[in-house]
């Protein structure tokens, strides 16, 4: 289903604490050259003592001021994180609080798909905004996955950074062409644990947790478990995406992907017979910042020159479930 939306600013924040691959050789006493070679990372950034919501607002910041906007023109503040300061409220209303807003109750409320968070936010509050429910909303992803990794998987460990990217949108006018064309997410449940953290909540609560537990809280993946089922999936994903869209993969001028590990988006891209020039990569220097991946290489292909407005546009990616998502939209 079509929706005039159209996407007004973006923004990113990066810590400022820089982790070389190198140093992670060095680290996990691994031979030099295996951390990059292995993940395509070379440098990722990791928090310092910030949490979630200093990065949130950050990005939501740099958003507002490249859309020339204030924080008073938000009518809806939605969190699409999967990492957060604390489990209660929602993460959307501490991001509000840190913003200063004082006398002013718009919504703040999240929506959650770990690293499909963005494109499932994105897509659902499209249909409140085309409908006239909101006029201008900021829909950020934050996310701290350093303190939620495991050491003693390094093929993970190695692959993650942390960050936070922002979006604002509106209503396009009728002279505007921004629209998205259409979108689809699926989730496929013989994957639901491929990629998981298993404590924390009530099936594993925290009061159980000791120090022959701990691994239990700690982020686990079967990278080649989720790559295998994904690559069986795409194909007949995409055609259901584009189905109704009008349009091919060779229409695309830019495909974002989630920046899940160098070595998948170079295989998917050449699945799909993306030519580099129109594949958004930004792993090498940020590493798989979760739901932020794909708002922040949106973020980077609009800094950079690479979409412009009336570019048609792909954002792509998996998330832990396992959910394939997808959504088509003119820039």
């Amino acid at each position: 289903m079509n929706r005039n939306i159209r996407i007004l600013g973006t923004g990113k924040y990066l810590p400022s604490k820089m982790v070389t691959s190198e140093e992670l050789d060095k680290k996990l006493g691994l031979r030099e050259g295996w951390v990059a070679k292995k993940s395509g990372v070379k440098v990722r950034h990791v928090v310092d003592g910030e949490v979630n919501s200093d990065m949130a607002v950050k990005a939501i910041e740099q958003a507002l001021e490249n859309a020339n906007m204030k924080k008073e023109d938000l009518d809806c503040i939605i969190s699409t994180s999967a990492s957060f300061d604390q489990p209660l409220p929602c993460q959307a209303s501490l991001i509000k609080e840190k913003m200063g807003f004082k006398n002013n109750p718009i919504p703040a409320f999240d929506i959650d798909s770990t690293c499909l968070g963005f494109v499932v936010g994105l897509d659902t509050i499209s249909y409140l905004v085309e409908a006239g429910r909101y006029k201008n909303v900021a829909i950020v992803s934050s996310e701290i996955s350093s303190l939620a990794i495991n050491p003693n998987q390094p093929e993970s460990y190695t692959l993650f950074g942390d960050g936070a990217s922002a979006v604002i949108i509106t209503k396009s006018s009728n002279e505007e062409t921004s629209s998205i064309n259409t979108s689809l997410v699926e989730t496929y449940p013989e994957g639901v644990h491929m990629t998981e953290v298993r404590g924390g909540g009530s099936a594993l609560h925290s009061r159980h947790y000791s120090e022959q537990t701990k691994t239990e809280y700690l982020f686990d993946m079967d990278g080649r478990a989720v790559f295998r089922l994904s690559s069986r999936l795409i194909n007949g994903f995409m055609e259901r995406l584009f189905n109704d869209s009008g349009l091919t993969i060779q229409d695309m001028d830019m495909v974002i992907p989630h920046q899940a590990s160098a070595m998948a988006m170079d295989i998917m891209r050449k699945k799909l017979g993306v030519p580099e020039e129109k594949f958004m990569n930004i792993i090498e220097n940020h590493g798989n910042i979760i739901s932020a991946s794909i708002p922040m290489a949106l973020h980077e292909a609009i800094v950079q020159n690479r979409i412009k407005r009336g570019d048609k546009v792909m954002l792509l990616g998996t998330s832990a479930g396992l959910s394939l998502g997808g959504l088509i939209f003119e820039y």
